[in-house]
């Protein structure tokens, strides 16, 4: 099956090995071993960062910041290590740059409230594309409506990829911000970030990458890629829910009026007046996720000591290898077949509905997401209600994609 030996992923990234990191993956489903195959949704976590945060709740536990006794002082000092852990991996050199938020969705609110209700007036354009997740749409919809601005959509090939010269043309002066994914949920397509970064400076015009499909997959550096605001979220990386990253550039988040309201985001409060902490505080109103940050910085440690690029790599030998295969299935479709693409192959069998696909894998123990994955506007593109998206990780073996390939056979000879 496929055209790939499979020394190339046990030689260099031992995923057989990885995969007993996690005590989730030797689980069952149905009643067969579980073969999980939906990182895109969330990623598993690994027992080194549950035992940090129950360590956390046993040991630390206790609010940040004011309190003056050793527990209140331990959990700061654990809390705020987080944010160089996070500056490290994304290669951010100012630490104040980074804000820690609910998860990708919550940062992207953040930004579209506060950047957009001080830089974004009626008349003004905002550039996002076609294959973002609603997360990279609602919110910009919103401030459009509110203000009198419009939405302006970079559109996509038949094979997943942005239109950069329509993307060009759509930069004018008008564009206040370019609000684009680093990889597509669904189709798998890696954009060319830097380059889109380039060519919206060159017009004085900041860029919001949504790193939700990015930061877990490949390499990040935030001072290459010189993105305005670059933002992920921690269970999409092996950490727990609930914890999310905003990095921004201090050019803007000094410009920008806090999101929420309490807690440490204030200097002083009067009824005439309240002024505001510098950043990151700024931002971070009220008693943040404090397990959950503690959770992604040892979840950050771990795929840093495994490597990113490792993983990239794995990954891609693995994304085409399962494209090989599924491919070789009569009346399958993939949808998102661009040369550069990550761990995600969403996919579609002839008088098959996804659902359907779903259900009938989770029989055979494979663990995939059905539906529009909170992006409808890329099946409309497409023209397809839904499609059965698998998406891997560096715990994923080409055994794992044997499988699932083995299952969607059976599933297609149930309606066959």
């Amino acid at each position: 099956m496929g055209k790939i030996d499979r020394e190339v992923v046990t030689v260099d990234l031992d995923a057989e090995s990885i995969k007993k990191d996690f005590p989730i993956l030797s689980n069952s489903e149905n009643n067969k071993s579980l073969v999980y195959l939906d990182s895109g949704a969330s990623a598993q976590m690994p027992q080194l960062v549950i035992d940090r945060i129950n360590h956390y709740h046993q040991h630390e536990h206790a609010n940040i910041h004011r309190g003056v006794y050793d527990l209140s002082e331990q959990a700061t000092i654990s809390y705020e290590s987080v944010r160089s852990t996070v500056a490290r991996f994304l290669n951010v050199a100012d630490t104040s740059e980074v804000i820690f938020t609910k998860g990708t969705t919550h940062a992207i609110n953040l930004v579209a409230h506060a950047f957009g209700r001080t830089f974004v007036r009626a008349g003004d354009e905002i550039v996002i594309s076609h294959m973002e997740h609603h997360s990279n749409i609602v919110p910009w919809q919103q401030l459009c409506e509110e203000v009198g601005a419009t939405l302006k959509i970079i559109p996509i090939s038949d094979i997943g990829e942005l239109d950069m010269e329509a993307y060009g043309r759509l930069l004018s002066e008008r564009t206040k911000i370019v609000a684009v994914t680093h990889v597509s949920n669904v189709l798998g397509t890696i954009n060319p970030i830097k380059e889109m970064v380039a060519l919206a400076h060159s017009k004085d015009i900041p860029v919001l990458v949504d790193g939700a499909q990015g930061a877990p997959h490949m390499k990040v550096d935030i001072q290459d890629l010189d993105c305005d605001f670059y933002i992920f979220s921690g269970h999409k990386v092996c950490g727990p829910t609930g914890i999310g990253i905003l990095y921004g550039k201090r050019n803007w988040l000094e410009r920008m009026n806090p999101y929420e309201g309490g807690g440490d985001m204030i200097l002083s409060v009067t009824f005439e007046k309240t002024t505001y902490a510098e950043i990151p505080a700024k931002f971070e109103a009220g008693t943040p996720p404090i397990a959950s940050a503690i959770g992604l910085g040892e979840a950050i440690k771990y795929l840093e000591a495994i490597g990113l690029e490792r993983i990239e790599k794995h990954e891609k030998v693995l994304t085409r290898y399962a494209t090989e295969a599924l491919t070789e299935i009569n009346g399958l479709t993939v949808y998102g077949t661009a040369p550069n693409k990550a761990g995600v192959i969403s996919f579609g069998v002839k008088g098959v509905h996804p659902h359907d696909m779903g259900t009938l894998l989770s029989d055979d123990g494979v663990a995939v997401r059905a539906g529009h994955h909170c992006a409808q506007p890329v099946m409309q593109r497409f023209k397809v209600p839904a499609t059965t998206r698998a998406s891997f990780y560096l715990y994923n073996t080409l055994e794992d994609i044997d499988r699932l390939v083995s299952s969607v056979r059976n599933a297609k000879k149930i309606f066959s």
